[in-house]
């Protein structure tokens, strides 16, 4: 008797574990956590052990957001004054890759047909999934006037990446995310020659080098975790978009104060040399050539000519 009985509340017990998740769920195919007020002693726990994480996110959100925090302008800190050289510190030493694949760089940081482009352009297909680099908050996730479709991400060391020309969003304004997270799909919205993701990072609202700050390798590696970034490699006109820079990370301020010390090069002018030719194959922007100089982009140039080639790097 005891037997049958035992066998009873033995079926009895794998009928109800069994069961469990059907009951009282709209959905019984997905997972509903269970709340911790069910379980008393698992609640005093759990604010024990994450109580001062809490505080410390909550505490870190309201400074995030304190200071020009606008969701509806692409640009907050027009009116802002950034002092450089800056100085800049990450927590770690790699980032999450914007895109799931190989990242191919089609267009650099620098002067582009006579425009600035202040990013740098990831090739992808329209749809591919676009993450977010690092832990953040959305601080606009909306239609901008040559970007398309953009999500901006403000991260905790001051920093905001920009993913423009999206397909679709995954995110809205003051989402907080994780690194690695869902921000959109890829695509060719606003001013874009196919399909690719448009890649910013601002400070303050002035655009740097990504590739100074970031190998955009397959080792996903942040060059430093300190950081000095001087005014070239926020000006636009100094780099060429159709290669990277050539790089020095600067780790402390007087390696930044040292870098700004102009090299100068003279040049002699061979049959053939354009000031577009001549300013690739000696890593230096057109408009630098020009302004050193004083001559136009239009001017002719004559066969032994002497230009001076002023580096800032």
């Amino acid at each position: 008797m005891h037997s049958i009985n035992s066998m009873k509340f033995l079926i009895s017990l794998i009928f109800l574990i069994f069961s469990t998740p059907s009951f009282g769920q709209e959905n019984p195919n997905s997972l509903e956590l269970n709340s911790f007020s069910d379980f008393p002693f698992l609640k005093k726990i759990g604010d024990i052990k994450n109580s001062n994480i809490d505080k410390k996110l909550n505490e870190a959100l309201l400074d995030i957001k304190k200071e020009y925090w606008d969701t509806t302008a692409y640009n907050p800190y027009r009116k802002v004054k950034v002092n450089f050289p800056v100085e800049l510190k990450f927590d770690d030493s790699t980032y999450s890759s914007p895109i799931n694949m190989k990242k191919v760089v089609t267009s650099h940081f620098g002067w582009r047909r006579g425009r600035a482009h202040r990013g740098i352009d990831i090739d992808l297909v329209t749809g591919d999934s676009v993450v977010s680099m690092f832990n953040g908050v959305v601080r606009f996730a909306h239609y901008s006037r040559g970007h398309g479709r953009t999500v901006i991400i403000r991260h905790y060391n001051g920093l905001e990446t920009v993913y423009a020309h999206l397909s679709k969003y995954a995110v809205k304004a003051n989402d907080t995310v994780r690194q690695g997270q869902l921000l959109g799909y890829g695509g060719a919205t606003g001013n874009a020659r196919g399909s690719h993701l448009h890649l910013c990072i601002n400070y303050k609202g002035i655009s740097i080098n990504p590739e100074y700050l970031f190998d955009f390798g397959k080792e996903n590696a942040i060059r430093s975790k300190n950081i000095w970034v001087t005014e070239n490699w926020a000006k636009p006109g100094l780099h060429s978009s159709k290669k990277q820079t050539k790089l020095k990370v600067l780790q402390t301020k007087e390696e930044a104060i040292a870098s700004l010390e102009k090299r100068k090069v003279v040049y002699i002018v061979r049959r053939g040399d354009t000031l577009s030719r001549i300013a690739s194959k000696n890593n230096i922007a057109m408009s630098s050539i020009c302004k050193t100089n004083r001559i136009k982009k239009t001017s002719t140039l004559r066969i032994g000519q002497r230009l001076i080639l002023e580096y800032t790097f």
